[in-house]
């Protein structure tokens, strides 16, 4: 029976995916009506995303007794989302230059959609909209509509004021306290049907897309995962092995939660337990609040690298060249647009087509090219985004002292006989 139905979270949901693919390339019709299944499960875990951001920002702040730490912790942080996402911008401008993939297609007879609305909200998106956007009219709202950007801002103001109450606050502290361990509670709770909602968005994205429609854009599909390996293993690699851990570990630690990305194809679905994950790898609570929830908006690895490529291979498509000047504004533009619709349904579309529109080079109904397989980029954008918050949290963590090196090699053990028993 055991072998029929594994306890193992990581095998049940790459059975789930397995079986979702199948499904998808058998019966698309069939596979299309698993949506809700896929949609209900990532629903449920948005239920819960906004109350454990805001605790475990709160607390994180709140058993900080220094508040200049703080501010260095953040500090650190948004230094490092910066640096590496340039490097994610840069390491896809470069690949895309020497690969081409948009060399030689014939754009006339490929497929496309609708893209009006994500054209008209990437000429409307700006800087000041977004800063503004960062600071809620209303708290419940933010709560409501499941706003991670306002819930930190919120929650930093909130530990903030928690933290200076003293003795004082010690009491609420406690008591928000045995509340995460409730949320935490129901998302083991929730975990539990992981693989059915893997199963239906895998289903459904397989089974609406095809395959076939992959065939036109196979060679940007798979310069984008190349890309995106070649940042995980050697760049992300080296980032971790000049901090004092080794990457491969830490994959192999996590690797439940990638699939559960894999499958969904939302980050946000393995937030709640990253959050646990990191304590349980070393990290500090103080750090792991701090850090993961800022950087589901500012440290979007894979999301930059596939924005920087999809801008140069539509302008190879439509036989644009462009100079050395001109990809390095994109880069530019990139760097501030890919932190600007943090949050936004539909951002990686929404900040091509402002990329698009501040160039005036590239048709911004290009995007409709690349429509058809969005969908199948989008599990590699959230994997790489998922590692590249954990690597950055283990990173700062370790920078400030803040690591557990007892408890680290506790959970490698742990994930190493965990592995072997599966």
């Amino acid at each position: 029976m055991r072998r029929l139905l594994p306890r193992n979270l990581t095998v049940r949901v790459l059975i789930a995916i397995s079986l979702g693919i199948a499904l998808g390339l058998a019966a698309p019709d069939t596979a299309k009506a698993m949506k809700p299944l896929g949609d209900t499960f990532v629903n449920l875990v948005k239920m819960v995303v906004g109350p454990i951001v805001f605790l475990t920002i709160v607390l994180g702040i709140a058993n900080m007794s220094d508040l200049k730490k703080v501010g260095r912790v953040g500090g650190k942080a948004f230094l490092y989302f910066e640096v590496v996402t340039t490097f994610a911008l840069a390491i896809g401008l470069i690949v895309v230059n020497v690969t081409k993939p948009g060399a030689g297609l014939d754009v006339s007879r490929m497929a496309k959609g609708d893209v009006s609305r994500y054209a008209t909200a990437g000429e409307q998106m700006n800087w000041v909209d977004f800063l503004t956007h960062v600071v809620p009219s209303s708290v419940v709202d933010a709560f409501a509509k499941g706003d991670v950007l306002q819930i930190v801002f919120f929650a930093v103001l909130f530990g903030v004021a928690l933290s200076a109450l003293g003795a004082r606050g010690r009491a609420l502290t406690e008591v928000l306290e045995r509340i995460a361990e409730v949320f935490f509670r129901i998302t083991a709770m929730v975990m539990v049907v992981a693989p059915i909602g893997a199963f239906g968005a895998m289903a459904y994205t397989v089974g609406n897309f095809g395959l076939r429609t992959l065939l036109p854009l196979g060679r940007l599909m798979l310069d984008v995962y190349l890309t995106m390996a070649i940042f995980v293993f050697v760049v992300l690699g080296a980032i971790a092995r000049l901090s004092g851990f080794r990457l491969l570990p830490f994959l192999s630690f996590i690797r439940e939660e990638i699939l559960l990305v894999l499958g969904t194809s939302s980050s946000e679905a393995a937030l709640p337990r990253m959050l646990e994950k990191l304590e349980r790898f070393g990290c500090a609570r103080s750090v792991v609040g701090l850090v993961v929830p800022a950087g589901y908006s500012f440290n979007l690895d894979g999301t930059s690298i596939y924005l920087s490529m999809a801008v140069v291979f539509l302008a190879q498509a439509f036989r644009v060249d462009l100079s050395i000047g001109q990809q390095l504004t994109i880069l530019g533009i990139l760097m501030i647009t890919s932190k600007g619709a943090a949050g936004v349904t539909g951002s990686g579309f929404i900040v091509l087509a402002s990329t698009l529109s501040a160039l005036h080079v590239v048709p911004v109904e290009g995007l409709a090219l690349l429509l058809g397989v969005d969908r199948f980029m989008s599990e590699a954008r959230a994997i790489v985004n998922l590692i590249g918050n954990g690597v950055a949290t283990v990173v700062i963590a370790r920078s400030e002292g803040a690591f557990d090196e007892t408890q680290h090699r506790l959970a490698v053990e742990e994930s190493r006989a965990a592995r072997a028993a599966a």
